[in-house]
């Protein structure tokens, strides 16, 4: 490609796939060049592990002619059509979605190891000019610490040794990763209090299980961060449902000062919903005291428990029981 651009992309004049193309900057001129001359849509397929620098290289070069797309790892709903037996929502949070896992059969963690290394080793130099790579793969492993919590970034900095302005610049970079995201609070009035600091997210409970060094599912069981592992695994899934659906609208969650929450703010169907996540297999009256307490001042909202267990159940009008292996349901 480097020694002749225009020659090599006239062997793909009628369309093609072009994969991580963030690491071609070059490719974006000469592509511009093509579709100055043929604007036909759909004839190139450009992906990329970056979103930062594809959407720069789009924004410079193809502004205007692209359509985004967001492809996260694989869905429950997609393995499962794969015809691939799954014994336990454990095994999904642990093996995670990377296809590679799925369709290889590998063990986990000897994937994500070789993932975090090039990740941390190879990508982060080529986006960030990160001195200290020591204090930036400590942040990453420190970030699954604190999957399901408001986003305190003093105490990562204090954690990791850097100042709070490197952990903004290097949040940005996992978002951008597709490593992690934020979820942002949910309210109507700015003036109420209401907790304004957004709950870190990780795509992919695989790798977070990794980073957490869970390696089997028995540690999975035992872990103190399983029921916030089982919260990220359901709030990623309904996240990629709605992506695979073309539905774009972000999602949230509640907190007031009084500690008071509800773990997902959802609008479907031009109807809100209020969902809490718990990994127990057994319904209790107590998991609805968030739930409750969101329908007093929103009445007319929907609410929903997603929970470990396997059966449905319809506890009220608006109020819904769903087990983890049909939350594609929702």
């Amino acid at each position: 490609f480097e020694a002749n651009p225009s020659a090599f992309l006239k062997k793909y004049a009628s369309g093609a796939i072009f994969d991580e193309v963030q690491r071609v900057p070059l490719l974006f001129r000469f592509l511009q060049e093509m579709l100055d001359k043929n604007t036909k849509r759909g004839q190139f397929i450009l992906t990329g592990s970056n979103n930062f620098l594809l959407q720069e290289q789009v924004s410079q070069s193809l502004a205007g002619r692209a359509g985004y797309l967001s492809l996260l790892p694989l869905s429950y709903a997609e393995i499962n059509e794969s015809n691939i037996a799954i014994d336990s929502v454990d095994e999904l949070m642990l093996r995670g979605g990377y296809p590679e896992i799925w369709n290889e059969q590998l063990k986990p963690t000897n994937w994500l190891e070789s993932y975090v290394q090039t990740y941390v080793q190879r990508d982060v130099r080529l986006l960030k000019n990160i001195n200290d790579l020591a204090a930036f793969n400590r942040f990453v492993f420190l970030c699954a610490n604190f999957a399901g919590q408001l986003l305190n970034r003093e105490e990562i900095a204090k954690k990791t040794g850097v100042d709070t302005k490197t952990i903004q610049s290097w949040m940005g970079l996992l978002e951008s990763s597709y490593l992690i995201f934020m979820l942002q609070p949910w309210f109507v009035n700015a003036n109420k209090r209401m907790v304004k600091s957004p709950k870190l997210y990780f795509h992919d409970t695989g790798l977070l299980c990794y980073l957490l060094g869970i390696h089997n599912k028995t540690a999975l069981k035992k872990h103190t961060q399983y029921g916030a592992i089982f919260e990220n695994w359901a709030i990623t899934e309904i996240q990629k449902n709605r992506l695979n659906q073309g539905i774009i609208s972000p999602l949230y969650f509640y907190r007031d000062s009084a500690g008071n929450e509800i773990d997902l703010v959802v609008d479907k169907n031009e109807e809100q919903f209020g969902i809490e996540i718990k990994s127990a297999k057994k319904v209790e009256s107590t998991m609805f005291k968030g739930l409750n307490h969101w329908n007093k001042f929103n009445p007319s909202a929907n609410t929903l428990l997603i929970y470990g267990g396997d059966k449905a159940d319809e506890i009220k009008p608006k109020q819904t029981v769903l087990p983890w292996n049909q939350i594609n349901q929702f």
